[in-house]
């Protein structure tokens, strides 16, 4: 017979369990190894990917950052120009995940609002996967759409549907034009870019 005067030994409640705390139970139970660095800074491992999360405290939710940062391979052009236009791509054309250029380094980001009762797994999966999918689709677009640029025949991933194309920067357009505002198009952000849904 256990202690009638022993306390039971409950986690807290999730208003009063920090945000770092409960990513650390997700990825925990997601099997992703994660680890607490000084700064307060989650890191984890998905797919042989190191990831992060930052977790930014305020005083009615927080927001979750699910970030990585690559070193440019060597296969990749030179160009930051072409670097740049392939993080617009990603930025553009995948939902929440914001793209860049840091000293040489390509970095990817999802940020995202986390109530204080929310539970985080379900936003750190959808996170981990859009990142993971933008790192590829900016290596695809940086490599394909720069032969393209030269006239050479664009690579495809293997396994890339029949007839894929490889199309124009976003940033630049279809007509080859950038900045131009098409014809009864508006800055008001109100539609998508040709080609996207």
């Amino acid at each position: 017979m256990s202690d009638p005067t022993s306390l039971p030994n409950f986690p807290p409640p999730p208003q009063e369990h920090p945000l770092t705390g409960r990513v650390l139970d997700a990825l925990q139970d997601l099997q992703m190894s994660p680890n607490l660095d000084k700064a307060g800074d989650v890191s984890f491992e998905v797919q042989g990917q190191k990831l992060f999360v930052k977790v930014i405290q305020g005083e009615q939710f927080d927001i979750m950052r699910v970030f990585g940062q690559w070193q440019v391979a060597s296969s990749v052009p030179d160009e930051l120009l072409t670097r740049l236009n392939g993080c617009n791509d990603v930025t553009l054309g995948v939902n929440l995940v914001k793209a860049g250029i840091a000293s040489g380094n390509l970095v990817l980001a999802v940020e995202q609002i986390i109530a204080r009762t929310e539970p985080p797994k379900a936003k750190l999966q959808i996170a981990t996967g859009l990142l993971l999918q933008a790192l590829q689709l900016w290596h695809r677009n940086v490599i394909a759409k720069s032969q393209a640029e030269q006239g050479l025949e664009p690579e495809l991933p293997e396994g890339a549907p029949e007839g894929t194309e490889v199309g124009p920067w976003l940033s630049v357009g279809p007509q080859g034009s950038s900045g131009g505002q098409q014809e009864g198009g508006d800055a008001s952000g109100g539609g998508t870019p040709e080609g996207q849904s």
